[in-house]
């Protein structure tokens, strides 16, 4: 038996053995019903930045919740869609999970949601993904970003415009969606370059982009990967504006990045920078809450955008249990489906990066309260200023 087996069966022992002493513990009434919360994150890997942060999130969400204990099972996937699928398998077939959040990349999500359709179990990712009828996720659609950023070149006299993006399904859903909102604004796409996730130097396409001379960069990444581009355009002494979307807002982003980030203007959640949002905000003491718990158990300063769509997850999650378990018992396909209904119909739920009001055929349910521009300051996020 490999270690990573026999660790796992150790661990499914000790479960067991919990829910036993659980059930003797509960011999003077019925047994509290238990939801099993299938996660699955990119906790090493390329998106490893990503899916650290989620997988420390989880020890922060409720055990309890509406009479029902929740159990949670994690899985790495580490960023591969192959191993993403394995997982989900696992934990419909081994554990029953009743819901799954995760994954924490475009392509794993998209690769566990077929999966997640097929057993009719519930996804909340933690990456924006296409969607079918028992997937949702927490982060901001890019195309709600994407607006913020083109009105932002707009504005600063922008009309030529360069993209260097993934060589993916997020690159290329994030193309199509750059050409249609910046030819609306007047602004023309004249470059498309890509590189994978796991390269190490994007030199050869930085210099096609420079050689047609655009007015502005979108570097179209997530995580650290995400730096790469700044680097070598900062190398090359690139004078033009450089943008980027909200799966670059995080800490070891501006790490890596370090002072070549300065100036770079970039799409993000409120969290962000929720010491600089006002009282009346809708999300600042959700923000602050979360912040609060992630802090104390991981250190100051160490909550970030990434954690806080998972905290969202959990926040989702916990409003639509009431309902869900009104209905039917977890562990059942009764359950599955009524708990993705009651997730449809979850309205003015406040997050820590954002307003939800879900429906049928909207399973983010994020508006612009959920969008702030930023850029880079002394290797901070900080409001972009008009």
């Amino acid at each position: 038996m490999h270690k990573r087996e026999a660790t796992r069966g150790i661990a499914r022992a000790i479960a067991l053995g919990s829910l036993i002493l659980t059930g003797f513990a509960q011999t003077a009434g019925a047994a509290v019903p238990t939801v099993t919360v299938g996660v699955i994150v990119g906790a090493t890997g390329p998106v490893s930045s990503i899916g650290i942060p989620v997988k420390n999130t989880i020890a922060l969400l409720p055990r309890m919740v509406a009479g029902a204990q929740l159990r949670y099972v994690i899985l790495d996937d580490g960023g591969d869609p192959g191993v993403a699928v394995k997982a989900m398998r696992e934990l419909s077939e081994q554990d029953h999970a009743d819901i799954l959040i995760g994954s924490t990349s475009v392509p794993t999500c998209v690769a566990v949601a077929t999966v997640a359709l097929e057993t009719q179990t519930p996804e909340i990712g933690i990456a924006p993904f296409p969607t079918n009828a028992y997937t949702f996720f927490t982060p901001q659609p890019p195309e709600l970003m994407l607006a913020g950023l083109i009105a932002d070149m707009k504005a600063k006299g922008v009309t030529t415009l360069a993209y260097l993006g993934f060589s993916d399904s997020l690159g290329d859903h994030n193309y199509q969606a750059t050409v249609k909102l910046a030819s609306a604004a007047g602004i023309r796409v004249i470059a498309d370059e890509r590189y994978d996730r796991t390269d190490t130097t994007v030199t050869a396409q930085v210099l096609k982009i420079m050689s047609r001379h655009p007015d502005a960069v979108f570097v179209s990444a997530a995580g650290t990967p995400a730096a790469l581009p700044q680097l070598e355009l900062a190398r090359r002494d690139y004078r033009g504006h450089v943008y980027f979307l909200h799966g670059a807002i995080n800490a070891e982003f501006l790490r890596v990045g370090g002072n070549a980030l300065n100036g770079i203007t970039a799409s993000a959640g409120p969290f962000a920078i929720v010491d600089h949002l006002t009282d009346d905000n809708p999300v600042r003491s959700q923000a602050l809450r979360f912040r609060e718990a992630y802090d104390a158990k991981y250190g100051p300063g160490s909550a970030g955008t990434f954690a806080a769509y998972a905290w969202d997850a959990g926040v989702l999650l916990a409003a639509a249990l009431p309902t869900a378990l009104a209905k039917a018992s977890p562990g059942t396909v009764a359950f599955r489906v009524a708990l993705r209904d009651a997730l449809e119909q979850l309205h003015d739920v406040v997050g820590a990066d954002g307003v939800y009001n879900m429906s049928a055929s909207n399973h983010n349910g994020l508006d612009a309260r959920a969008r702030v521009l930023v850029t880079v300051r002394a290797g901070a996020f900080v409001p972009l200023q008009p």
